[in-house]
């Protein structure tokens, strides 16, 4: 079964260079199965005047990259501002019958999640996660063993990582964000021998609004969704970008002297809840893609 959504989705961003650099940013609404997205716009302006935006679309996932060169002088405020609306709907299955899947029919074009990455240092959990989670059935509801041991044994501390924060920090100082949460969760997956990746998304529901991070395992020939942190649905949300990682996704990655200010994200369903009305959370497998 299916479930369906509209959001309405957005962000603005302010940057202040200080002399050339170049910003590439990952913020517009992916191009993916499961979600349309509609009526977008793009202002991207420094002290009032329109500045060049180069856009590509990666070939996994939707991906959606825009780059932005400014040269000395160019304003003292560059300001991006995007709005879209998101027609979402995810594929919802009963979490008993989505079931993981032996290594060696994985398919190659995902095989690469299985591997340790920057951030997610899985070869080095795999006592751990067997020790923990080995005595679970293989299958979507191991994976949400998973997260309940994130969520029951880190705290959400808002400002208690930054760029450089691994799983292995994570687990050191029991405290994290939604991206910590999404690499340990990813990071327990592959040592299991299930591939998981990076999500960047909007979120309904998320309070404060801000871009949020989840995380995928692939299982019965999809990718299923997961959250450990559960501050929003995943029914609810909008996918941004897939990576191995936060390397992969980062909404702003910045080349030269360019000081960044903190986003105002939108992300809200349409048409918008009554004030105080609470999101349930689905207690079904969501799944947005096959690839």
């Amino acid at each position: 079964m299916t479930s369906t959504f509209t959001l309405a989705i957005g962000c603005e961003l302010r940057f202040h260079p200080r002399g050339e650099g170049v910003l590439m940013l990952q913020l517009e609404g992916a191009r993916c199965s499961g979600q349309d997205i509609r009526n977008e716009s793009l202002d991207v302006s420094g002290d009032g005047r329109d500045i060049a935006v180069e856009s590509y679309v990666g070939p996994e996932g939707g991906n959606r990259y825009l780059r932005i060169r400014l040269a000395p002088g160019v304003a003292e405020t560059v300001t991006v501002a995007y709005r879209a609306e998101a027609r979402i709907a995810p594929l919802l299955q009963d979490p008993a019958t989505v079931t993981e899947i032996p290594i060696g029919d994985i398919p190659f074009a995902v095989q690469r999640y299985l591997l340790a990455s920057r951030y997610c240092q899985s070869d080095k959990l795999e006592r751990f996660a067997t020790q923990e989670f080995g005595r679970f059935a293989p299958g979507h509801d191991r994976i949400t063993a998973i997260c309940n041991w994130i969520y029951g044994h880190i705290d959400y501390v808002t400002g208690s990582s930054d760029a450089h924060t691994t799983v292995h920090d994570t687990l050191v100082s029991r405290a994290g964000v939604c991206r910590d949460f999404a690499h340990l969760g990813i990071a327990l997956c592959r040592a299991l021998g299930i591939p998981a990746r990076f999500v960047s998304a909007y979120a309904a529901g998320l309070q404060p609004p801000d871009f949020h991070a989840v995380f995928e395992a692939y299982l019965s020939g999809r990718w299923y969704l997961f959250d450990a942190t559960r501050q929003a649905s995943l029914d609810r949300m909008v996918r941004i970008g897939v990576g191995r990682d936060a390397t992969d996704v980062s909404f702003a990655t910045i080349y030269g002297d360019i000081e960044p200010t903190p986003p105002t994200v939108i992300a809200r369903i349409e048409p918008e809840a009554a004030p105080g009305a609470a999101i349930a959370a689905t207690l079904q497998a969501v799944s947005f893609s096959e690839r």
